[in-house]
């Protein structure tokens, strides 16, 4: 391991640093959740009810697509420009989405301010990288996962106390006086490493890159829903994935400085942390999008906080991140919690496969903090574990790969179980002679009650069923992530003074 740059201490107050840098990651984690609650005003005043699951989509798929491009930039231009132009653009496309007249209008900024966001997720994760050493940072990872359970939680409350009391431009508008003191603040608080010389951008990798990511968003985006799985539309984004992932691949080979370099997969600990990242994202954000469902309509719950419907879930989110980054601080030792992670997570799943029109809210709860404390393990551990396994000059572009691995792992969960789920509610209706409701397989409490009792108690039947068959494939996939997690390999995290590791590729005995 000699030759490669000693882990340095973390400043002295690296806390009051990341306060702004927290709080720019917390503008993109809330942006979607405060805005879907503002969707129905949005479109009474600007129309376009057609193009209005784009507002979403356009967001989060500018948001995958140059993620991992934010954090190959970062690694060359260095991190602190990289991330004050991040917050830049995700201000600009706020203002802007504030402004708008027309749809189409509101689309296109969403684009400009999901590309900010994708360097805000990025560019944290990098920052944090940097400035403290893995032994000490992963005390510090557990405040990212207690940010996106405010996120998910607070949200939908602050998104509709807004839109009630100020309009739904000022979901967006509030964004600006928060993000310019996240930007004055990292201005005058970060001192972070300078570019490094003579590096070349892959603008090949890049393109290649954001065509492949967009098409798999669309794919999973549009099949099933916007258009049949063997649509035209569809059909044309497989075979552009088709082509675009091994033209990727290729170039990331020729490169001199790839977006992605295909070297941090020859670590075993990385590409296993990329596997379980995708798995972390299937199983949380399939469980932010149905569970909720399932509890307004079969348990009767409001939909007025829907943010609150998911606190069973969010606690131990945070609780266990934190107790677990604590205790792996101090220990150095990591392996157990991947483990644990996985095991929680396909119990969570075996046992939210039970739940019937019988099951109770205390139940369920039970049931979905299994779940959170199977993501509390895994979420920002398995971020920190993929840092620890290359050196730092890779350290944005290892960040930046394992925040793509989640988000297509969320983007192929809700794809997956919503088509798993439209298709036992539309069985069930139509077994009954529902066919009119079942036009919209995702019914409100309000509409539901206006239906017969037949066709009521087929719906409410159709989405048990729907959730047993969502959570039965969630537990085949986290089995797969608990198997990928047995075969990490647990090297001792780095001390200030200790040398960078190199990444691993094979078990090491620990002397």
């Amino acid at each position: 391991m000699t030759g490669l740059p000693a882990a340095q201490a973390a400043p002295r107050n690296v806390r009051w640093i990341l306060l702004g840098v927290m709080l720019a990651m917390l503008l993109g984690m809330l942006d979607n959740m405060i805005i879907g609650t503002a969707m129905p005003t949005i479109v009474g005043e600007l129309g376009g009810l057609e193009h209005l699951s784009w507002v979403v989509s356009a967001y989060t798929l500018a948001t995958a697509a140059s993620t991992p491009i934010w954090a190959k930039l970062g690694d060359i231009f260095g991190r602190k420009p990289n991330f004050l132009a991040s917050i830049a653009i995700f201000l600009i496309g706020s203002g802007l989405s504030g402004a708008a007249q027309t749809m189409d209008q509101l689309i296109g900024f969403r684009v400009l301010q999901g590309i900010g966001a994708g360097g805000l997720a990025a560019g944290a994760f990098a920052i944090i990288g940097e400035l403290i050493p893995p032994r000490e940072r992963a005390k510090y990872m557990g405040m990212t996962a207690s940010l996106m359970a405010l996120a998910t939680i607070g949200g939908p409350l602050v998104g509709g106390f807004v839109t009630d009391h100020f309009g739904w431009r000022w979901t967006f508008y509030l964004n600006l006086p928060l993000g310019l003191v996240a930007l004055v603040w990292c201005q005058a608080m970060l001192h972070l490493s300078a570019k490094r010389p003579n590096a070349k951008i892959d603008y090949l990798g890049a393109a290649l890159l954001t065509v492949t990511i967009s098409a798999i968003v669309l794919v999973t985006t549009w099949g099933g829903t916007q258009y049949a799985w063997g649509s035209p539309q569809v059909l044309a984004m497989i075979a552009v994935v088709a082509l675009g992932l091994p033209a990727f691949l290729w170039s990331q080979t020729r490169a001199p400085e790839p977006i992605i370099p295909l070297s941090l997969f020859t670590s075993r600990n990385f590409a296993l942390t990329s596997v379980l990242g995708l798995v972390t994202g299937v199983a949380m954000f399939g469980a932010v999008s149905f569970v909720p469902l399932f509890q307004q309509t079969v348990q009767g719950a409001s939909a007025s906080n829907s943010g609150l419907l998911l606190l069973p879930m969010m606690v131990p989110i945070i609780a266990v991140s934190q107790i677990a980054g604590r205790v792996m601080g101090k220990t150095g030792r990591y392996k157990i919690y991947p483990i644990l992670g996985g095991a929680f997570l396909t119990a969570g799943s075996i046992a939210m496969a039970t739940v019937s029109t019988d099951t109770s809210r205390l139940t369920s709860g039970i049931y979905m903090a299994l779940l959170g404390a199977g993501i509390g393990f895994l979420m920002q551990i398995t971020m920190m574990i993929a840092q620890n396994s290359v050196q730092m000059k890779d350290i944005g572009a290892a960040s930046g790969t394992s925040t793509l691995f989640r988000t297509l792992g969320g983007s192929f969960g809700v794809a997956l179980f919503g088509a798993l789920f439209n298709r036992q509610v539309t069985g069930a209706l139509s077994g009954q002679g529902g066919g009119s409701a079942s036009a919209g397989t995702q019914l409100d409490p309000a509409t539901l009650s206006t239906l017969p009792a037949t066709i009521r108690d087929a719906y409410l039947h159709g989405v048990a069923s729907g959730v047993h068959s969502i959570f039965t494939w969630a537990a085949v996939i986290c089995a797969v992530g608990l198997v990928a997690a047995l075969f990490i390999v647990d090297v001792p995290l780095r001390q200030p003074g200790a040398p960078a590791a190199a990444p691993v590729k094979e078990p090491v005995t620990q002397s």
